[in-house]
Formats: C-alpha cells, sequence, structure tokens
C-alpha cells in the first residue's frame, strides 16, 4: 500500500509538473525576438543587481543579512540560467537555422551567431562562479554585438 501511495504521488505530480521554455518548440510561428533581447537584458540588469548586493551584504554579520545574502546568490544564479536557456532554447534550437557552408555570407553570419550563443552562455556561467560586474558587462557587450548581428540593425541607443 505504501509503494502504491509513493507511486501514485510520483505519477502525480508529474501530471501537474509544468516546464517553463523560452517558446514553445512547435512550429506555431508566433515569435518574438524583441520580447527575447528585453527578457536577455532584464536578466543581466538582474545579475549586476544581484552582485552589488552579494557583495554589500558580505559586509554584514547579522542572521538577517545572511539570509538576503543567500536569497541575492540564488537570484543571480537562476537568472544566469533563465538567460541561458533563452540563448539555447529559443534562438539555438528555433530560430537560428544551419546554413550551408557553400553560402559564405550566411554561413559566417551564422557561425559568428552560435559563436556568441556560446560565448554568453560562458559569461552567465562565469556570472554564476563569481561576484564581479566585469562579467556582466561583458554580457552586455556581447549580447549588443548579438542583437545586432541577429536583426541586422545597428542600435546606436539601446533603451535595456
Amino acid at each position: 500500500m505504501k509503494k502504491f501511495v509513493m507511486v501514485l504521488g510520483i505519477v502525480f505530480s508529474s501530471f501537474f509538473a509544468t516546464n517553463v521554455y523560452a517558446h514553445c518548440q512547435i512550429p506555431c510561428g508566433i515569435y518574438d525576438d524583441g520580447a527575447r533581447f528585453t527578457l536577455l537584458y532584464e536578466y543581466i540588469a538582474t545579475m549586476d543587481k544581484s552582485i552589488s548586493k552579494i557583495k554589500e551584504l558580505s559586509k554584514k554579520t547579522d542572521a538577517y543579512s545572511k539570509n538576503q545574502l543567500v536569497r541575492w546568490v540564488i537570484n543571480k544564479d537562476k537568472h544566469a540560467e533563465k538567460f541561458k536557456k533563452i540563448l539555447w532554447q529559443y534562438f539555438f534550437t528555433q530560430r537560428i537555422k544551419p546554413v550551408s557552408p557553400e553560402n559564405k555570407d550566411k554561413y559566417h553570419k551564422y557561425l559568428r551567431e552560435v559563436e556568441l550563443i556560446h560565448q554568453l552562455s560562458f559569461y552567465a556561467m562565469k556570472v554564476k562562479q563569481n561576484v564581479d560586474t566585469k562579467y556582466t558587462q561583458k554580457l552586455i557587450e556581447l549580447l549588443k554585438e548579438f542583437e545586432e548581428l541577429y536583426t541586422g540593425k545597428k542600435d546606436k541607443d539601446h533603451h535595456h
């Protein structure tokens, strides 16, 4: 009986469990690249603020500050993961299509987009490992380059 209840609990939990994805992976045709870029910039800003709060709270010794410190670390790491998820599940998997090397211009762009996604993911990982805003600044720099390459628009006034 105990096993049955446990199995039933697992089945019930998995039935109602949901995963959050950057976008569905069916060909619905509803995409909003701009919204994804806005989210990516917001995630960087959140990681950056988290780093500042971690540094500030690390100097304090009271229980409340320690509790908040842990929460800011979790927040920073969670947003780094969300950032990578959009890069890989939305852009890499769904939006950036493989290109034949015979089409040199498009292939060069494709390779640079893939390279930038890898670099962005690497620096998101560095944000998780460190508390240095040089990594969030690198994310901004690389994301601007990726956005300009991906959209084909050079935006002088990033409002993100």
